[in-house]
């Protein structure tokens, strides 16, 4: 498909650790996606206001204080009032408080995926694997819109 996705990044919440967003920005824009970047300290409102204005195709936030579940445990039902149902949701780093939690990544996942979240991926993670994730996430989401 040669669509120009728009894609919206940022670290979520009171983390300030933006590099990871900064890295993920370039790689997606090298991949021809259009980025709007939020960068660091971002509420979720401006995840979902910015999802709105720009009429986003996904949102790719990025966390690495632990913290995450805490900040975005109305996220999902945000996103429903906010007619965002279709976006495409992504979310990576560090996402636990604890090591003992951490080392279940799969438990861990699971409870991002109740959130909303359709990927969810650890601190270290193949940038061309998540590009790739994307676009066939996005191709599908569009096919399965036309269809209906």
């Amino acid at each position: 498909m040669n669509k120009k996705w728009k894609v919206i990044t940022g670290t979520v919440g009171m983390d300030a650790h933006v590099i990871g967003t900064k890295i993920l920005s370039r790689v997606l824009k090298e991949n021809g996606f259009k980025v709007i970047e939020l960068g660091c300290l971002t509420p979720v409102d401006d995840f979902i206001k910015t999802a709105q204005e720009t009429a986003a195709d996904a949102i790719l936030m990025s966390s690495l204080y632990g913290m995450a579940e805490f900040d975005l445990e109305d996220f999902k039902k945000k996103l429903m009032e906010a007619g965002l149902s279709n976006v495409i949701l992504y979310i990576g780093g560090n996402l636990a408080s604890s090591r003992e939690e951490f080392a279940n990544f799969e438990q861990l996942k699971k409870k991002f995926e109740v959130l909303g979240f359709h990927r969810v991926y650890p601190p270290s993670v193949d940038l061309v694997q998540v590009i790739k994730e994307l676009e066939g996430d996005l191709e599908a989401r569009d096919r399965s819109c036309l269809n209906r």
